[in-house]
């Protein structure tokens, strides 16, 4: 995809998200930056934040686990490269901890795709696995919400026995909700 590709699926892809009620609720949400190719989250990103919601991205950690920083707008971002891995922007600020996304009422994460159960496929590092799991410790209940393309939306992922389903997955044409 073309730049101008990510970036007007990124405003499709926002439009749709801001119209769930698990956002239009929310006071905190946890997100991410999309790199690459991924569905563009910056729109949707800068919409939460002039709702006047708090948004958490994520701090790559060197075990792959995740801290939390807030976002205070594209200037607040810096991007940093984890050894060989693609680079990220992640949030200056001051850390909050691994425990901030407990206070998160909704969780977007990123995806290579869902299946009609609502099972994400991630990419395989197992960061989201470990909030997911904390969250789940924590008896905490945000909504999960996986932004992807509509191509993204499968028959089946392959599944295992510490993946959690997602509420909802939100792609440029819409919303699929699971369960």
């Amino acid at each position: 995809m073309t730049a101008d590709d990510v970036r007007e699926t990124g405003a499709a892809l926002a439009a749709r998200a801001l119209e769930l009620p698990e956002l239009a609720h929310a006071r905190t949400v946890a997100a991410y930056v999309s790199v690459g190719s991924e569905p563009g989250t910056r729109a949707l990103l800068d919409a939460l934040r002039a709702r006047g919601v708090r948004v958490l991205l994520p701090v790559l950690l060197a075990d792959n686990d995740l801290d939390w920083g807030a976002y205070e707008g594209h200037d607040s971002l810096v991007r940093v490269r984890h050894g060989d891995r693609m680079a990220l922007l992640e949030p200056a600020g001051e850390r909050l901890g691994p425990e901030a996304v407990l206070a998160a009422d909704a969780v977007l994460l990123p995806g290579l795709a869902v299946d009609g159960r609502g099972m994400r496929l991630g990419r395989g590092g197992g960061s989201y696995d470990r909030v997911l799991a904390r969250l789940e410790r924590a008896g905490g209940d945000p909504a999960l919400v996986v932004l992807l393309y509509d191509s993204e939306v499968v028959g089946l992922v392959p599944e295992e026995p510490h993946d959690r389903p997602v509420r909802a997955a939100v792609t440029p044409s819409g919303v699929h909700r699971f369960r």
